[in-house]
């Protein structure tokens, strides 16, 4: 398989697995990681790095871009060498520093990517991050609409006012 496509028949897409995967806790990753690369070699093909990304966006109005602050990045970019002799990549970039998550993210990207052993366990944790992401994101909408406000009342009072 194609290390840039998803598993066949597995539903969330690769770009959304960093998402998934990162609401596990930090010991669930790395252990899951340790547990799906047991007796292969993984090297790093960029060493990880963490610091701080500049994050920039465009004002709306004119056009212009501005930056609004820094964010913390990390990425690492894993080769893994299985016991049969297979050579498989994975890489990760996360909104985090933390270099030991974003190592183990890699390492889980690739086993996903390429259905080693182990891969089961580490789509059961992308699925189950998804419906925690899911649920976030319905709690967050009803929260939103909750607080709208409605300001067509407000013209009426207006109205009633110049009487």
């Amino acid at each position: 398989m194609n290390a840039m496509t998803e598993p066949d028949g597995f539903s969330p897409p690769r770009s959304q697995w960093m998402r998934y995967l990162s609401t596990l806790s930090p010991s669930a990753l790395k252990s899951l990681a340790l547990a799906c690369t047991e007796g292969c070699e993984v090297t790093d093909l960029l060493m990880p790095k963490a610091g701080l990304g500049l994050l920039q966006l465009r004002d709306s109005a004119l056009g212009e871009a501005y930056f609004v602050g820094e964010i913390p990045l990390a990425r690492a970019h894993v080769r893994i060498l299985t016991p049969s002799g297979r050579v498989i990549e994975g890489a990760a970039f996360l909104m985090d520093d933390r270099i030991g998550i974003v190592k183990a993210l890699a390492t889980l990207d690739a086993v996903l990517a390429e259905q080693t052993t182990g891969w089961q366990q580490i789509e059961q944790a992308v699925l189950q991050g998804q419906q925690i992401v899911l649920e976030q994101v319905r709690v967050r909408k009803l929260i939103i609409e909750t607080t709208r406000v409605d300001f067509s009342l407000l013209s009426a009072a207006d109205e009633d006012d110049d009487v």
